[in-house]
């Protein structure tokens, strides 16, 4: 596939991206800054060894991407996806956003909208949105050479679009778990608040979540 990962500069959007193109997707790297792109691509192209990683403004990869992957700030979403709305229309879009807040009462803050997926499809409404990847940790995406021990939960309304995702979570060695509709984003969003919390107290790096009573 071709996949534009918005915001691919940071852990989360790079980790993503080294996983996909070791398994042979084509890669576009988004961001505010183009040349910043384009840096991170070839220092990803560096440490993969596979050419088809490129570097562009957030715009230019979501129009050159099939599926669009969303590693964005939370509070990054309202100033950011508007000037990729016309790029969106129509494509999968995969929400990886989690709106965490640091030092104060309450880690996870989700937004109005019920979860940062939810805000990211009234952002891009003419887009097939699913939830997934965010409890997934960037240290666990960055150490390519080992497994992931963990399922993938994933939300959304879109059945197609559910099944590119299920494919791309298949080809990192990933069992898919299929949580129902976008309005039960939040919950899944949440679980990354409550993983960090037990990686830190538990002096952990990479603690995940497997459901049991599915057949494997």
């Amino acid at each position: 596939m071709n996949i534009a990962i918005l915001g691919g500069t940071g852990k989360e959007g790079a980790g993503l991206a080294t996983r996909w193109a070791l398994v042979g997707h084509s890669i576009i790297i988004g961001s505010r800054d183009a040349e910043r792109a384009k840096n991170k691509a070839a220092e990803l192209r560096e440490q993969t060894q596979k050419v088809p990683i490129m570097g562009e403004s957030n715009a230019e990869a979501a129009r050159l991407g099939t599926v669009i992957v969303i590693a964005l700030p939370a509070q990054g979403l309202a100033a950011t996806l508007p000037e990729v709305r016309d790029g969106c229309r129509g494509k999968v879009v995969i929400s990886t956003v989690v709106s965490l807040t640091f030092g104060g009462p309450r880690l996870f803050t989700p937004p109005a909208a019920g979860s940062s997926a939810e805000e990211v499809q009234a952002l891009l409404p003419e887009a097939k949105v699913v939830a997934a990847f965010h409890h997934i940790a960037a240290h666990e995406l960055a150490e390519a050479e080992r497994d992931i021990e963990c399922d993938l939960l994933m939300c959304g309304a879109d059945v197609e679009a559910k099944a590119v995702v299920a494919e791309l979570g298949t080809s990192m060695g990933l069992r898919v778990i299929d949580a129902g509709p976008l309005t039960n984003a939040s919950p899944v969003e949440g679980i990354t608040a409550l993983l960090a919390t037990i990686n830190r107290r538990y002096k952990l790096k990479n603690s995940g979540i497997k459901i049991t009573g599915l057949p494997s």
